[in-house]
């Protein structure tokens, strides 16, 4: 269970650096005119440098958020422990008609109704 909670924290952590290293990123097209073809000068797919250490850092983090999203899903999938989960069940209560007689009802109660097809309660001698 504390593994869970520690690759959860984890992920939390991952996930926000890899959402500051996304939008710490310089854009392509600077201009509005690159968005309608403007842009003549660049290549078929667009001019591209060198990789940054940002673009690097944003490949690294990509791939420990989906290592870390398939390790939790494995993980969780076990469910949450319980305390209760490790003792065995309570014996089950004897339903035996020798048992403990039913209780009198105490004076001034209204008398109990029986459901129909069932004889009354014989109280005991």
């Amino acid at each position: 269970m504390v593994l869970y909670y520690l690759l959860t924290t984890l992920y939390v952590f991952v996930c926000l650096v890899l959402l500051l290293v996304i939008l710490l990123q310089q854009g392509k097209g600077g201009d509005i005119a690159s968005a309608f073809g403007g842009g003549s000068s660049q290549t078929a797919f667009g001019a591209r440098g060198g990789a940054t250490l940002l673009s690097k850092l944003a490949a690294v983090f990509a791939v420990v958020f989906m290592l870390g999203a398939l390790g939790l899903a494995i993980v969780g999938q076990r469910g949450p422990g319980s305390i209760v989960s490790g003792s065995a069940p309570p014996p089950p209560q004897p339903t035996s008609s020798t048992g403990t007689p039913p209780a009198r009802p105490q004076a001034g109660a209204p008398p109990v109704q029986q459901p129909t097809g069932t004889p009354p309660v014989q109280p005991p001698k």
